[in-house]
């Protein structure tokens, strides 16, 4: 296991860029609602044709220090679905990792100076399906969660609600066949973790890598997520529209909360009749866990997994939950923002990105503190 949770935008190559193109504007100050400008282009260093290297310039137009978790910048791996990536009009799926952090320590944190540009290059085709020749249209979006100003200034919009950052659309040329000579799908994600050479298989449940101790700490919460998709399921299947389902996925309509209910069938479906098989490799302490999507029912577990309570608020009973909702022949949710704080927040600004979230359907299903 790397640790290129922490070390991934050094090893980004990035580079400052010097001149004025970019410069703070110093008549006035601009909104800390939206301090960064990100900018995508072509990879302009290629001789060859494009296979899915993009360019991005990442600005601070603001005069403060800006610190800013580096998992929702443009970096040079790829390990969150922060890509929109459309080919004749159909999503491209993502096959990269899905992965439940923790808060940001100050070393998950870029330091990005007042006018300051980077410049990272990404190859998306090691997170996405680019093997099919013809146009791809892509935009990078992110919401600026935990991002502070280097006085601890919060950057978020006036309403207190998430500051969001995006490029403009990119419409791009892709030979399928020279991607497929280059990479194989998901083999370049630098979280990726190598089954164990054997699994110990009980009662329907696989474990690799996972010491005696923590496959009886599996087993019990196993149990307890089956029962928090039962609750959770039972809660929906009630047409129930109280706090409890507000707080997490924002206001009602009956198409949001027939996505819901579907979900968690489905989650509560999985974890009753599907073989989980649980791979206790990863050492991050940062990292709760994390699946490809495109690969159930394998979940990968890191240290602060073992350090959760096993219910209650970010549990290893409610992270199970989180992980079993990414498997795309689950419910296909992605990590749009983590902790309750930021899945309040957009539950209230965008529900529709509420319920696409992980986090969302985890808090939903550990309902701490209890909500009707």
């Amino acid at each position: 296991m790397s640790n290129t949770f922490r070390n991934v935008w050094l090893a980004a190559g990035l580079v400052a860029v010097a001149g004025s193109a970019f410069a703070v504007r110093q008549e006035q100050e601009p909104s800390l609602e939206n301090p960064v400008a990100v900018s995508m282009y072509a990879d302009a260093s290629s001789t060859e044709a494009f296979m899915g290297t993009v360019e991005f310039k990442i600005t601070n137009t603001s005069r403060e220090t800006l610190r800013i978790p580096y998992w929702q910048l443009p970096t040079g791996q790829i390990n969150s679905d922060l890509f929109e990536v459309f080919h004749k009009g159909e999503r491209v799926e993502y096959v990269g990792p899905m992965i439940k952090r923790a808060a940001p320590t100050e070393g998950d944190l870029v330091t990005l100076q007042p006018g300051e540009t980077r410049v990272v290059r990404a190859d998306l085709s090691t997170a996405y399906d680019l093997s099919a020749t013809g146009e791809y249209d892509i935009r990078f979006k992110s919401y600026l969660q935990g991002a502070k100003t280097g006085r601890g200034r919060a950057i978020a919009r006036a309403n207190g609600g998430l500051s969001s950052i995006e490029t403009a659309p990119l419409r791009l040329w892709v030979d399928g066949a020279n991607v497929l000579g280059q990479i194989k799908k998901g083999d370049s994600a630098s979280v990726q973790a190598k089954p164990g050479a054997t699994a110990t298989c009980t009662g329907g449940t696989c474990y690799e890598s996972c010491s005696a101790t923590r496959q009886t700490q599996l087993a019990t919460a196993l149990n307890s997520a089956r029962n928090y998709s039962e609750n959770a399921k039972g809660y929906l299947n009630l047409g129930t529209v109280g706090a409890r389902y507000t707080t997490w996925f924002g206001a009602y309509t009956s198409s949001r909360y027939g996505t819901v209910k579907s979900h968690f069938v489905n989650i509560d479906s999985t974890l009753d009749t599907k073989t989980i098989t649980f791979n206790c490799s990863c050492t991050t302490k940062n990292t709760y866990a994390y699946v490809y999507p495109n690969q159930p029912y394998r979940i990968y577990l890191c240290g602060a997994f073992w350090t959760a309570p096993n219910t209650g608020t970010d549990s290893r009973a409610g992270t199970i939950i989180h992980e079993t909702s990414h498997f795309d022949i689950v419910a296909n949710t992605d990590d749009v923002v983590y902790g309750q704080s930021g899945a309040k927040s957009l539950a209230i600004s965008n529900p529709n990105d509420a319920i696409r979230n992980a986090d969302s359907h985890e808090y939903l299903s550990e309902n701490t503190p209890s909500q009707n």
